[in-house]
């Protein structure tokens, strides 16, 4: 277990890991976006699809081929496991900090109980 005076600085780290995956998960998500609509936009103009089955199967064909979009379907996942570990770990750290201050506090509890006793006694 870190010291008590550590445990800000580690939180603040790790709330800092915390927002800077989901800013990079927003990052993705837009450009998942931007292929999404372009693919949209290539099926909703073909002239040659009859209906909607044919065009979200276009769609489908488009977004499935095109690499980049995998890609940044694979970082969306792989970004949101960290973060999830990553609020994982900064719960943690929040959870020991508040042991460590309740562990802390027990001592000067136990500390002023032994000095009144000793008090009591005579020593």
């Amino acid at each position: 277990m870190m010291q008590l005076s550590y445990y800000p600085d580690a939180i603040v780290q790790a709330a800092h890991r915390v927002n800077e995956l989901d800013s990079q998960l927003m990052a993705v998500q837009q450009q998942i976006n931007r292929f999404e609509g372009n693919a949209d936009r290539s099926a909703a103009f073909d002239m040659d699809l009859k209906n909607d089955a044919q065009r979200k199967a276009r769609r489908f064909e488009v977004l499935l081929v095109n690499q980049e979009y995998q890609k940044a379907i694979d970082t969306q996942l792989r970004l949101t496991a960290e973060k999830a570990n990553a609020i994982a770990h900064l719960e943690y750290l929040r959870n020991q900090f508040s042991i460590a201050k309740l562990e802390a506090r027990l001592a000067i509890a136990q500390q002023l109980t032994d000095f009144e006793s000793r008090e009591l006694v005579g020593l």
